[in-house]
């Protein structure tokens, strides 16, 4: 049977992207080249923004790192302390530490890196920061009040240290200098990069010389790359080809859950959503365990609650799991004051029709799909939900714009080692651009706010349970899966290993096979 046309055209250009790559695996000095594709593309070089990127790449570092097990152990700080009323922290700088311009690491520099990052709106400001110094060789934090996560914020992307030469005259990012093991060589904006091995670094020397790294946002160009030779390392696959990639006998296929949910983004003050009972029926309308086995091929991965079982601490096994149940939902509809009218729809006493839009992005593969999955799980209880297909930038443009109405987002709780970090990101007073909109609870704020505080591991526990159940309860976003990673690893390689927090691809570690 011929394939349908949009499939085709589809194939013609993964095809085309594909070939236009080059297939070499060595480059004109010699050097054996690792290819590396993922659907994120270099959109800038603007550590808050796309550090993700040279973090997972190991091009630059941040001061504090997180080990297998999960603790934090030292970046470019080799040690730290904190003083006994929790408003100071000291951060010693590795001694041996470089550039990739051979400028050393000093303590002043990082402070210059790390001012920039809290002057812009993102993760730093959550931690209370008054003053980034240096004084006596060391990085000096003056803190408004205790804040014991700060360590787990100085592991977080946004706050990776770079070369004072990276910057131009009026602050932005001209061009990417760090300190890790692999330096940037060529960015070709938005879709390349190539980095090669620094011979400078002063830790462990990589086997791998050389890295071509491609986004690719098209999950048949990097399941295409990936089959056919022409990629190494490939992550994020589309599920419906896992048993394709399985049977290559050329490639190794990597899957771990993540600490990483996928769920719908509501704007509760919307006139439709700001009613409680209205989120709930949408809850009870969706067929978790259905999309996941059918759309995520992992029935495990039906989320019951917001936080996975891979955030161990704030997965709280006891909570009222959230279920498919038409006639609830269809009930809870009726009491909120929709009524079905005969074309099916609902429509409210004005005469509204129950009509929205949720948006996402097909960057990661399982999104489209579940989208579609769930729009018609909706209109079964009568609401009519259009799904727009963009770029991941319009979900938090809408919500600053106000323009957003519901999105189908997949956020990573693992991002900050402590997710306290997320959090305070997402619900706090103003909600968050990838979190809750419209939507505030004085109660799960001021938790959160304690939690900066404490560090007795036994209150920090009750008071995550207290935060999981409000969420569950009254549902800013709604859950909807938890994430299962992929990654797919060419078998000319060896010592390859997937990060459970996404932090690195972990190059440095690989080497070529025999």
């Amino acid at each position: 049977m011929p394939l349908p046309n949009h499939t085709r055209r589809r194939l013609l250009q993964a095809t085309a992207a594909a070939a236009a790559l080059p297939t070499s695996l060595v480059h004109a000095q010699g050097t054996r080249t690792l290819k590396v594709v993922s659907p994120w593309e270099v959109m800038t070089l603007d550590p808050s923004k796309t550090g993700y990127i040279f973090t997972r790449l190991e091009v630059a570092e941040t001061l504090v790192e997180v080990d297998d097990k999960g603790l934090f152990v030292g970046g470019l700080a080799s040690r730290w302390t904190t003083s006994a009323d929790g408003l100071e922290w000291r951060f010693a700088i590795r001694p041996t530490a470089r550039f990739h311009d051979g400028t050393p690491v000093t303590a002043e520099a990082v402070a210059a890196c790390l001012q920039r990052a809290l002057a812009q709106p993102g993760l730093l400001r959550n931690t209370g920061a008054q003053q980034i110094a240096a004084k006596g060789g060391e990085l000096v934090f003056r803190l408004a009040k205790p804040f014991s996560a700060l360590p787990a914020f100085l592991a977080h992307n946004s706050t990776l240290i770079l070369a004072p030469a990276s910057y131009a005259a009026d602050g932005s990012v001209r061009q990417v200098i760090g300190s890790g093991p692999y330096q940037v060589v060529e960015v070709q904006a938005p879709q390349s990069l190539r980095t090669r091995r620094f011979e400078g670094f002063d830790g462990r020397k990589p086997v791998i010389e050389a890295v071509d790294y491609l986004g690719a946002s098209r999950g048949e160009t990097r399941g295409m790359m990936a089959s056919s030779g022409q990629a190494d390392l490939v992550y994020t696959h589309d599920p419906v080809g896992y048993e394709r990639l399985r049977a290559n006998r050329k490639l190794q296929l990597h899957r771990l859950p993540l600490p990483r949910t996928i769920y719908i983004k509501v704007n509760a003050g919307h006139r439709f959503l700001a009613d409680l009972r209205v989120r709930r029926a949408m809850s009870l309308a969706l067929d978790r365990s259905g999309m996941a086995t059918a759309l995520m091929r992992a029935p495990e991965a039906a989320a019951t609650q917001l936080f996975p079982p891979a955030v161990a601490e704030w997965h709280v096994p006891g909570l009222a799991p959230l279920a498919q149940n038409l006639e609830q939902s269809r009930a809870l509809l009726r009491e909120a004051g929709w009524q079905a009218g005969a074309d099916g729809v609902l429509r409210n006493q004005a005469g509204e029709a129950f009509k929205l839009t949720l948006r996402t992005f097909s960057d990661r593969p399982e999104l489209p799909p579940l989208a579609t999955a769930i729009q018609a799980q909706l209109k079964a209880v009568g609401i009519d939900m259009a799904v727009s297909i963009g770029n991941s930038s319009e979900i938090p443009s809408g919500h600053q714009n106000g323009s957003l109405e519901l999105a189908l987002v997949a956020r990573n709780y693992g991002l900050v080692p402590d997710p306290l970090g997320i959090l305070l990101q997402d619900f706090g007073p103003k909600g968050g651009d990838w979190g809750a909109m419209g939507w505030h609870s004085v109660q799960v704020s001021q938790t959160l706010a304690d939690m900066s505080l404490m560090v007795d591991p036994k209150r920090r526990s009750a008071l995550r349970g207290a935060i999981a159940t409000v969420l569950q309860a009254e549902l800013p976003v709604i859950p909807v899966a938890w994430y299962q990673h992929s990654m797919t690893a060419s078998t000319r390689l060896v010592n390859v290993s997937v990060d459970p927090l996404e932090r690195s691809y972990r190059i440095s570690r690989m080497g070529w096979a025999a």
